[in-house]
């Protein structure tokens, strides 16, 4: 569909996209049936016969014509005189190959599919002696001397020994050319990417079969093998050009045909430049894309013999709507100097923030943008645009044809620092702000606001997080930090986690400035240090997290953590918020579930049970407080559980846990190098 958008900011021309294009069920199908309307004029077959009976006939002498004649009506006479005399000289039943001729009327020869694998005539084969025999018969058979003459010709050469090994060379090339069928077509260009997803998920394995894997796809020749099926794959798929080059009102022009249906986008936008219309952005998945003969910065002079210059966007849209089959281009080539093709690699990144494209009125194209929430998973397959990069979204590839477009980070970041500078100035002015101009200061690094003296940084601003695939191994699994406001019932899933599976799970033990007690042993209960120490590794940041209570200093360090991994149990985490960049930074990887607490009214039945009676105001101001930890750390949670059924919360912790053994699961990259 194409819609005009006015509302673009500066800098930005409005772009829709153009309309649906058919035979893209699957890689290449458009170029087959392109194939096939082409050969339909003249078969080979019947070409290369027709030339060949015209070079006998012109080789042949007069003479040699009006002997030919003279022996057909010969021929004609003497079975006139048979047929009248009920006589045949010929027995017919002597060869089973003259009976089936004799039988069957005159055919004109057709090219037979089915008799392309019939094997070569052998000279020592009973084929070749039939036909001796046959000739024999019939030179017996044969009342003028020259018709003998030519049978006994034909015998002598097939005895020469120069004709039976010119005979026996092309037997044996006739076996080795006979065809075998057309090989498949390849599944996928993209072997080595899914060479390298393998990969990441590998890395960290310790079963045998996936060492050796990993191993293999590492090696020197396999690459070469991989790279070279995509490259010939890439040939095999994209469809053959459809286009011409051609002189137009005195300016050089190509003509560009492609395939149009109902449901499937061409992946193309257009936008206006005065009076012409311009291919503005090709998009990932469309026809345009997989053709390669649609460049950005084509201008477009007619569509099936339409002229479309003066038109505006709608009115292309509006003509590509009501036109079916095949769309002849009209194009001006673009000036610009395209790069050579070059392989995208995919980034993988996880979004910090929602995006509704309908509410931007920077996006180019509005039908084209991709909405997505905080925390999905996006593939981003091309940057060509560092403002408006191509993405799919995860789980939703098979429902998207097309690519869609999202906000590139270095963008993102630039407006979200110019929507906080504009608030800073004026903190009173409510609901959203746009901002229709670029400030050049505003480009760089670091976006200063002299009003209010505040620097922003681009990388405070969360936009994107460059993720990977990463499955744990079995020997060193991930810790679990559980995280929630007072009262959401973490404490009590690790409580029961560590009674019902002591052998799977275990706590990291604590450091403390405090004496130990009589029951207390170091390295048990706590590992007792003294404030010197304590205060030591604190500022060393040993400590996940620390704090003082009661004048003593309590902390939890990664090493305590880092010795229940390497024993082999899963270690179980209460933390601080605050506490999570300091896991997150350390090479612990864990994995953070949010216990969100239900409604109010459900909270407060079951702090009931345990016999709690907080006061309404106070029930409010710690919903409060679980809203602002997700909003201001909701980006370091892998995932949430809404406790309001505690047996069905915790059925939910083991399942998620359990997952982490049996399915990759996507990490920041940083991570992994």
């Amino acid at each position: 569909m194409i819609t005009s958008h006015q509302n673009g900011g500066p800098g930005y021309v409005t772009e829709d996209p153009m309309g649906p294009v058919n035979g893209t069920e699957g890689p290449g199908s458009g170029a087959k049936l392109q194939q096939r309307e082409r050969a339909v004029d003249v078969p080979p077959g019947d070409r290369v016969v027709g030339t060949v009976s015209s070079m006998v006939q012109g080789s042949r002498s007069s003479a040699q014509m009006e002997r030919m004649q003279q022996y057909q009506e010969e021929l004609r006479r003497k079975r006139e005189e048979d047929a009248n005399k009920g006589k045949h000289e010929i027995d017919l039943n002597a060869s089973l190959r003259l009976k089936k001729l004799a039988q069957n009327p005159a055919k004109t020869g057709i090219d037979n599919p089915t008799f392309e694998h019939v094997e070569p005539l052998s000279l020592s084969g009973p084929k070749l002696e039939d036909l001796l025999e046959a000739l024999r018969r019939v030179q017996s058979c044969l009342v003028d001397t020259q018709s003998q003459a030519d049978v006994a010709l034909v015998l002598g050469m097939l005895h020469k020994e120069d004709f039976q090994s010119a005979f026996t060379i092309h037997s044996a090339v006739t076996q080795q050319m006979q065809p075998r069928g057309s090989p498949p077509l390849p599944l996928t260009s993209q072997a080595q990417g899914l060479c390298l997803e393998v990969q990441y998920i590998l890395q960290s394995t310790q079963h045998k079969e996936g060492v050796e894997l990993s191993n293999l796809l590492t090696t020197p020749h396999l690459q070469a093998l991989i790279q070279a099926h995509d490259r010939v794959a890439e040939q095999e798929l994209e469809p053959d050009p459809e286009e011409s080059v051609i002189q137009y009102m005195g300016e050089t022009v190509k003509l560009v045909r492609l395939e149009k249906a109902g449901d499937m986008p061409l992946g193309a936008t257009v936008r206006n430049e005065m009076d012409s219309v311009v291919v503005s952005r090709v998009v990932k998945g469309g026809t345009a894309e997989r053709s390669g003969l649609l460049a950005e910065g084509d201008e477009i002079l007619q569509i099936n013999g339409v002229p479309v210059r003066g038109k505006n966007v709608n009115e292309v849209h509006d003509l590509l709507t009501e036109m079916h089959g095949t769309l002849t281009f009209l194009l001006i080539p673009s000036s610009q100097k395209k790069t050579p093709p070059h392989r995208e690699t995919v980034m993988h990144v996880r979004a910090y923030f929602n995006y509704d494209p309908s509410d931007d009125p920077y996006v180019p194209c509005r039908e084209l943008g991709l909405s997505f929430r905080k925390g999905d998973i996006l593939h981003i397959i091309s940057q060509d645009d560092p403002n408006w990069w191509q993405a799919y979204r995860e789980g939703d590839e098979d429902n998207q044809p097309l690519a869609g477009l999202v906000p590139g980070k270095s963008f993102q970041q630039q407006r979200e620092a110019m929507k906080k500078t504009i608030v800073d100035r004026n903190p009173d002015s409510p609901g959203k702000l746009w901002c229709s101009k670029k400030n050049k200061k505003l480009r760089k690094k670091t976006m200063y606001n002299p009003s209010s003296n505040v620097d922003y940084s681009a990388d405070d601003i969360l936009t994107y997080d460059e993720m990977a695939l990463y499955h744990q191994p079995a020997s060193r699994k991930r810790p679990i930090a559980l995280i929630g406001p007072p009262n959401s019932g973490q404490d009590e899933l690790r409580r029961r986690l560590l009674s019902i599976q002591p052998d799977r799970f275990a706590s990291a033990v604590p450091h403390t400035t405090r004496g130990p007690r009589i029951h207390e042993k170091n390295g048990r209960e706590y590992h007792f240090v003294n404030r010197l120490a304590f205060e030591t590794d604190d500022a060393a940041g040993k400590f996940i997290e620390s704090g003082e209570y009661d004048r003593n200093l309590y902390g939890t360090s990664s090493d305590s953590v880092r010795q229940v991994i390497n024993s082999g149990r899963i270690c179980l985490l209460c933390l601080h918020t605050k506490s999570l960049r300091v896991l997150r930074s350390s090479n612990l990887k864990p994995y953070v579930i949010f216990i969100a607490p239900p409604s109010q009214e459900r909270w407060r039945t079951l702090l009931a049970k345990d016999g709690k009676n907080p006061k309404p105001e106070e029930l409010k101001e710690l919903m409060e407080k679980a809203w602002e930890m997700e909003q201001a750390y909701g980006h370091l949670f892998d995932t949430a559980i809404v406790n309001s059924e505690p047996e069905t919360a915790f059925h939910e912790l083991l399942r998620l846990i359990d997952k982490l053994d049996t399915e990759p699961q996507w990490v920041p990259s940083s991570w992994l190098c």
